[in-house]
C-alpha cells in the first residue's frame, strides 16, 4: 500500500454499525467488492462474518471462481466465511417473466430481494443484529435499489437492521481497485447472472470485441483492459 493510500485510510472516520452493534453479517458478492468493506469494518473494531449467497451467478464455473477468491481473502484475514446453497433453480423461478429487464431494472430488485431475504434469515438464526452487503461498492449498482431490498429484508425480523452505509464514499471506490490489484483478485467482466452475461456479450459484439472470457482476467495483470 503506498503512502497516499495509507493517508486516505487514516483520514476515513471510524464506522459505527446501526444501534452500536459490534457484530455484523456481511453479505458479499465477490472479492473485489468486499476487499475494502472488510478492511473498513475490521478497522472500526467491529466483529463480522462473511456470507456468500449469490445463486444468480452463472455459469457454475464463474460462481466457483468468485466464491473461491472471496474465501481466499477471508481466510487470509482470519474471517469466518459461509457459503450457502447455489439454489439456481429457485433464482430462475423468482426472475421468471423479467428476463429482458435492463440492468438496474426490476429483475435486479427481485435478485437483491431473494439474496437479502436469505441473508436476513441467516442473520436472525445466528444472532446477528445487523447485516450489510458489498453489492453497493460497484458504481454500476443503484444504492437506493440495494438499500431498499436490504431494509425490506431486515423488516421481516424485529431485532434486525440493515446497514445502509455507502461503501463507495471516502475513497472506497478507489480503494476497491487498489486492494484488488494488491491481492490480484479475479476480475469478472459482467455483473453475474445469465442475462447480464447475454447483454454484456451483445454490447461487446456491437463494439467489435470478443465474448466475455471467464477465468482469464485478474486485477494487476499487464494485459488488463
Amino acid at each position: 500500500m503506498d503512502t497516499s493510500a495509507k493517508q486516505m485510510d487514516q483520514d476515513r472516520p471510524v464506522l459505527t454499525a446501526p444501534g452500536g452493534s459490534d457484530k455484523v453479517l456481511l453479505h458479499s458478492c465477490c472479492a473485489p467488492c468486499a476487499g475494502d468493506v472488510m478492511n473498513e469494518i475490521a478497522r472500526s473494531g467491529i466483529e463480522y462474518s462473511v456470507l456468500f449467497y449469490n445463486p444468480n451467478i452463472h455459469p457454475l464455473r464463474e460462481y466457483e471462481l468468485r466464491k473461491d477468491e472471496n474465501k481466499r481473502h477471508a481466510d487470509k484475514l482470519g474471517v469466518e466465511f459461509t457459503d450457502l446453497d447455489y439454489d439456481m433453480d429457485n433464482w430462475f423461478a423468482r426472475i421468471q417473466g423479467f428476463e429482458n429487464e435492463p440492468e438496474r431494472g426490476h429483475r435486479c430488485t427481485l435478485c437483491f430481494d431473494m439474496r437479502f431475504e436469505r441473508t436476513a434469515h441467516y442473520a436472525h438464526e445466528h444472532d446477528f443484529g445487523v447485516f450489510s452487503s458489498t453489492l453497493g461498492t460497484s458504481r454500476w449498482k443503484d444504492m437506493e435499489q440495494i438499500n431498499g431490498s436490504g431494509v425490506r429484508a431486515a423488516e421481516r425480523y424485529s431485532n434486525l437492521s440493515y446497514w445502509t452505509h455507502n461503501w463507495r464514499k471516502k475513497g472506497g471506490a478507489n480503494r476497491m481497485v487498489e486492494i484488488s490489484k494488491e491481492e490480484h483478485f479475479y476480475q469478472q467482466e459482467y455483473c453475474g447472472c445469465v442475462y447480464s452475461l447475454r447483454d454484456t456479450n451483445a454490447h461487446r459484439r456491437a463494439r467489435g470485441d470478443g465474448p466475455v472470457r471467464i477465468g482469464q482476467n485478474y486485477y494487476g495483470d499487464t494485459s488488463e483492459k
